[in-house]
C-alpha cells in the first residue's frame, strides 16, 4: 500500500518533535554535566560541521552563493543568528538547571505568540478564536508575574526569541538549511572567543583522551539537526498548520519529562497559568483543524 506524501509528512513531522521533545532534552540535560555555556559553544560548532557536510553532499554551494551575496537576505540573517543563538543559550540553560518545565511553558506560548507578531508585522488576519488564544495568553503571563514567585523567564525569553526569528524568517526566501549555515557562520566569531574563554580558563571538557565524552559533545550538531530536518520535511510534504498542531508534541514530551522524570517542582499557581496555557493551545489548534480539514 502506497503512503501518501501527506501521510508521510505527518509521521517525518512527529517524528521531529517527539525527537527534539523527548531525545532532545534528555540528551542535552545529561551533556550539561560539562557546564551549559560550553554545551553551548559545541552545539553552535558541531552544528556548522555537519551543515557544511550537507550542503557539499546536496550540492548547494551555488545556493549559498546566491543568498550571500543579497544583502538584505545577509542582514536579515544576522540578526536571526543571534536570536537563534539566544534561544538556544536559554534553552539549554534551562535544560541544565532544573527549569525543563519553564521550557516547555515558552514552547507552548510561541506558535500564539508568533500569530500575534505576524498581525502586527505582517499585517496577518486573525480570527475570532485567535484573538481569544492570544488574550489567554497575556492573561497566564500577567498571573505569573503577579502570583507566581518563580516566573519562567526563560520560557518567555525563548519564546520571544524563537517567534521573533520565525517572523524575520518569514520576510526572505532561504533554504532552512543554508538559512542555518549562514547564521553559524555569523555566531562563529562569538563561538571562537568563547571556547578560547572556556580553554584559557581551564574549563575545557573537550578531549581526544576522554573519546566517549567527545563523541557525547560532537553529537550535539546531529541532535540538532535532525529533529529540524524531519520537521521541516515534514511541513514541506503535510502542510503548515497540520505539522503546528503536532509541532505542540514537543513541550508536552519536555513539561512530561520535567514533571515524572526529573523531578521539577511544580507548584499549585504555575498548574494554575498551565491550565490557562492549555485551554489557548486547544483553542488555537481546534481553529487550525477547522481551517485545513474543513
Amino acid at each position: 500500500m502506497k503512503i501518501s506524501n501527506f501521510t508521510k509528512g505527518i509521521i517525518l513531522s512527529s517524528t521531529g518533535s517527539f525527537y527534539w521533545g523527548f531525545f532532545g532534552t534528555i540528551y542535552f540535560q545529561y551533556i550539561s554535566i560539562i557546564g551549559f555555556f560550553e554545551v553551548v559553544v559545541h552545539r553552535s560548532i558541531w552544528t556548522l560541521v555537519i551543515l557544511i557536510i550537507t550542503t557539499t553532499f546536496f550540492n548547494k554551494w551555488k545556493i549559498l552563493k546566491k543568498t550571500l551575496v543579497n544583502k538584505k537576505k545577509l542582514l536579515i540573517l544576522f540578526v536571526t543568528s543571534l536570536l537563534i543563538l539566544s534561544n538556544w543559550t536559554l534553552w539549554i540553560y534551562a535544560v541544565a538547571n532544573d527549569k525543563i518545565i519553564d521550557a516547555s511553558y515558552g514552547y507552548f506560548i510561541f506558535p500564539i505568540l508568533s500569530v500575534f507578531l505576524g498581525y502586527l508585522f505582517l499585517k496577518e488576519k486573525l480570527n475570532a478564536r485567535r484573538i481569544i488564544s492570544i488574550i489567554i495568553v497575556i492573561i497566564s503571563s500577567l498571573y505569573l508575574l503577579f502570583y507566581v514567585s518563580s516566573i519562567p523567564w526563560a520560557g518567555f525569553g525563548m519564546a520571544l526569541f524563537w517567534s521573533s526569528y520565525n517572523l524575520l524568517r518569514k520576510k526572505i526566501s532561504v533554504d532552512t538549511d543554508i538559512g542555518l549555515l549562514i547564521e553559524s557562520l555569523f555566531i562563529l566569531p562569538i563561538i571562537i572567543i568563547a571556547l578560547y574563554f572556556i580553554i584559557s580558563t581551564n574549563n575545557n571538557d573537550f578531549s581526544l583522551q576522554n573519546i566517549n565524552l567527545a563523541f557525547l559533545i560532537i553529537l550535539a550538531g546531529p541532535m540538532t539537526l535532525i529533529p529540524l530536518f524531519l520537521y521541516v520535511k515534514g511541513v514541506e510534504l503535510s502542510g503548515l498548520g497540520p505539522s503546528g498542531m503536532i509541532f505542540f508534541i514537543t513541550p508536552t514530551s519536555q513539561f512530561l519529562l520535567g514533571f515524572f522524570y526529573f523531578n521539577e517542582p511544580f507548584s499549585n499557581q504555575k498548574f494554575i497559568s498551565f491550565i490557562l496555557i492549555w485551554i489557548a493551545v486547544f483553542i488555537y489548534l481546534k481553529d487550525l483543524y477547522e481551517k485545513n480539514y474543513k
